[in-house]
């Protein structure tokens, strides 16, 4: 297995290095975001351990740029900055998995041992379904140039589907993830939030992108304008 490790601390770098090395791990180490970047798209990494606050191109930054142009290798952040704030924005950039500084060398094994059983998934940190977009950090949704406003369940209900594009999911599926493990209402709610959904972004546009299966579920699909 082939790691990139970026970390600026030089002693912490090449702790890492013979570290993982010792545990059979192939590793590169870059002491900024650019020699991270050029070494991420010069070679395939199964996974890379990146510091938050490295020079030239920050962590933040060069997360959203390995995965906008399709680099899905597992991703794990460190950083000194301890935070619920700074832990969402690194996994809405991208990340797959956070861990602060100081941490355990056994911890940080783990983490990255459990990332490569995963192996690479794409999850993109903005979502798209023709010319629907969806960006869950800044809480957004435009079709086209038009911005959508939705309200925090649509928007649940709608991310849900987007992350599962041409698919079909059943009102089951979607009360298990959208709504909390004890509601117990009535499970026409899916119902009520598709019709809520198609009001706002298909029927203003003449586009119908949610498909509704008889006795099976509903799709999102790139509707026809």
């Amino acid at each position: 297995m082939r790691l990139l490790v970026i970390e600026d601390e030089k002693r912490l770098a090449g702790a890492l290095k013979r570290g993982l090395e010792a545990e059979g791990f192939a590793v590169d180490v870059a002491l900024d975001g650019q020699q991270g970047d050029w070494l991420a798209a010069e070679n395939r990494y199964d996974a890379i351990v990146m510091d938050i606050m490295v020079p030239k191109l920050n962590g933040y930054q060069l997360c959203a740029r390995l995965r906008e142009r399709g680099d899905w290798s597992p991703i794990l952040m460190l950083t000194a900055k301890d935070g619920e704030y700074d832990e969402a924005e690194a996994l809405d950039t991208g990340a797959d998995d956070y861990l602060s500084k100081p941490f355990s060398y056994v911890v940080l094994l783990a983490r990255i041992r459990a990332l490569l059983r995963r192996g690479r998934m794409r999850r993109p940190a903005v979502l798209t379904c023709g010319d629907l977009i969806l960006d869950p950090a800044t809480r957004r949704c435009t079709r086209g140039r038009v911005e959508i406003d939705l309200t925090g369940r649509e928007f649940a209900v709608l991310e849900y589907m987007m992350r599962r594009p041409g698919e079909v999911v059943t009102k089951s599926d979607i009360l298990d993830h959208v709504w909390d493990f004890g509601f117990d209402g009535d499970p026409n709610v899916v119902e009520v939030h598709m019709s809520a959904l198609r009001r706002k972004i298909d029927r203003p546009f003449a586009i119908n992108s949610i498909e509704t299966l008889r006795g099976s579920g509903y799709r999102l699909i790139d509707g026809d304008a």
